[in-house]
Parts: structure tokens; sequence; C-alpha cells
């Protein structure tokens, strides 16, 4: 199907949607439904119109349109891959941290990723909205709790709540007298830029908490012009940005694609903060690259940029025992695919990575 034909319709959502736009074969609909009742599906068209026809391989379609590899078991596979549900002491928060805590405000998202390390708790039907009692409860928490300084907002994408619900959010976390700062991570810059509206972007100002958006994009191809101009909307009106990306194979495990990503953020004026080793999400492998090879990418990428344009390169260690750098001493090898990872805590955990002969994996 030609190019033109992927215009139809604002947002490609059913398996026959990603067929008539010729993102999927023909023929398709079917196996690519076992796929969607399992993990929701959507892409904008403004992404949709990114896709190279002619690639097989187009890592802007690799990144939202559904796959029959999504329904292939790994061993190693973990529902809850980064341990959410150990550090979630009332419905809607996650606190992992001492000085910062996660709010999902809501379970959708404007478009799905495929390697979605919450895909089995976000998308339609899994929950929507926060409730509003539930909501209420976190915010209870939160005030009781005075080493929280910072409020991450989560889910699903804040951004794409109406701006009447998001400020009414933003206003109830800044009433909190020592939350300082609140973080939103959302997509809807790049995947959805048309949702960043002046009254959008009213919404995440308010008095008493500093606001700062991560933007999550992953291939130089997404900071489209479009895209460029709502950041800098949002930056004009005083809403700083760092970025979020996932390494992903087959995507931007290349070191020249991650240098050009990076300097392209660092154009955007958005600060480049994290870049995420893959996690152990189910139906992603993928997606998956060993962390040997992936040091070895990211160290090339970062001597062909300043020092202005380095992410730290990190991964959450399942079970819910933080964040660490891939870069530092934290993370050793003791034997091919077999790593020492040493918590933020100074606990040591063992993580072995999927067998490399064609056996199946071992489990973690």
């Amino acid at each position: 199907m030609s190019a033109p034909d992927r215009n139809r319709s604002a947002t490609l959502v059913q398996p026959a949607d990603f067929v008539a736009a010729g993102l999927a074969p023909a023929g398709a609909g079917d196996a690519l439904a076992a796929v969607t009742a399992r993990y929701s599906a959507a892409m904008t068209r403004h992404l949709a119109d990114l896709v190279d026809p002619d690639d097989p391989a187009d890592p802007i379609a690799s990144q939202f349109v559904p796959s029959v590899r999504e329904l292939v078991a790994d061993p190693r596979d973990l529902v809850d891959p980064i341990g959410d549900d150990p550090h979630s002491p009332c419905e809607g928060v996650v606190h992992r941290y001492p000085d910062r805590a996660l709010l999902k405000l809501v379970a959708a998202c404007p478009v799905y990723c495929r390697f979605c390390f919450r895909r089995e708790t976000v998308g339609a039907g899994k929950g929507g909205m926060l409730p509003p009692a539930a909501f209420a409860a976190a915010l209870d928490y939160v005030r009781t709790r005075t080493e929280i300084r910072e409020v991450i907002l989560t889910g699903g994408d804040p951004l794409a709540l109406s701006p009447r619900r998001l400020a009414g959010a933003m206003r109830a976390i800044a009433e909190i007298g020592h939350v300082g700062t609140i973080r939103i991570h959302s997509r809807v810059p790049v995947a959805a830029p048309d949702l960043v509206t002046p009254e959008l972007i009213a919404a995440l100002k308010v008095e008493g908490a500093a606001t700062w958006v991560a933007v999550h994009a992953n291939h130089p191809r997404e900071l489209t012009a479009l895209a460029r101009e709502k950041c800098a909307a949002l930056v004009e009106a005083g809403v700083p940005l760092v970025s979020q990306t996932v390494l992903l194979r087959g995507v931007n495990d290349d070191p020249q694609v991650l240098a050009d990503l990076m300097r392209g953020f660092v154009e955007a004026r958005i600060k480049p903060y994290y870049l995420h080793h893959p996690d152990l999400a189910p139906g992603t492998a993928h997606f998956r690259l060993p962390i040997a090879d992936g040091r070895r990418i990211v160290a090339a990428a970062l001597r062909r940029v300043s020092g202005l344009a380095r992410p730290a390169y990190v991964l959450d260690i399942p079970g819910g025992y933080g964040k660490i750098g891939l870069s530092d001493a934290a993370a050793r090898e003791m034997s091919p695919g077999e790593w020492r990872l040493t918590d933020p805590a100074g606990r040591v955990h063992a993580y072995r990575e999927a067998a490399k002969t064609g056996e199946p994996p071992d489990p973690c």
C-alpha cells in the first residue's frame, strides 16, 4: 500500500488499521489480533507518517506496530520487571527511593510502545484514570512522608489527560509543602505533538513546585519539526526538559544513531538524562541485547558527542532493587552473560542473560 494510504486514520488501533495502512502484511490481521488482545496497540498518524514503507526493519514501525514476536515467551520475562508492586503502599503510588515517589495517574497512552515494561497493566481496559478516592489516598500518603521531595507522574502517559484534569492533579500535588518538584514522563511531545496545546502547557505551571518533563524518544527521526516546535513551546513557557531513551535492538543499537539522537535532544533544548537498558517485560525479548554489547555501543556513541549530550546508561534491577549505572563498577561481568549487580543499598544481585548459543535462556 502506498504512503498516502497511511493518512486515512488519525490513530491506528486495530490490526486491520495497521494492515490497511501498509504497516503490517496483508492477511496478518488474525495473527496480530492475538497480540493486541493481550497488549494494546495505538500509533498516531504523526508517527505512521515517519515510517519508511520500503524498509522492513524501519525503527519507527518496530517501536509501535504490533508483531507476533510479542507472543514468544522467554523464561526470563517478568510481569512486573522493575518491581513496582513490592514498593506500592497504596493504589497508584510506587515509593522505591526515599526522596521521590511515582504517582500513576492514568493507565492509558496515546501510543503503545511494543517494549513497554508496564504493558501488562497499561492499555485499553486496564484501569483508565486513577479513581478519585485512590488519588486522595495517594496524596495523603505523600503528605505524611515529609522525606518525599519529588513526585513523578507516570502511568500511562500523564500528558494524555485533559488540561483540566492535569491542572487539578498538579495543583493538588504542589499544595503539599515538602514537595518541591513534579516530574512528568511522557511520549506526547514526540508521538502526539498536537496534544501539546497552550492549555496543556498552562496546566503544567503551578505555584509551589517546579515542573520538569522527561521526553521519551528512541530514534532521531522522532524529533520532527513539529515535535521540536512543541518542545520549544514548553521550554519557553519555563518548563525544563530532560530525555528518556531505551536502548533497543533494531532501533537504536548503533553508535551513530545514538549520537545523532543525543545531539538532536540538545538542539531541541532537551538535556539527555537516562538511556535505559531494556527491561525483562513479557514479549520483548527481541528488543533486548547483552549488557556487554550495550556498553560497547554506548561508549562508542558517547565518544562522538560533547558532555552536554551524554545520558546515564542505566538498568533497573529486576525485583524492585533500584536503578544502577551500567558504565560503572555497580555492574560487573563475572563470566559471559553472568553479571553481578550492586544496588543503591549495597546489596548484590545475580543477573543472567539469555544464552547466545540458541539454547533457551535460563530463568533469572
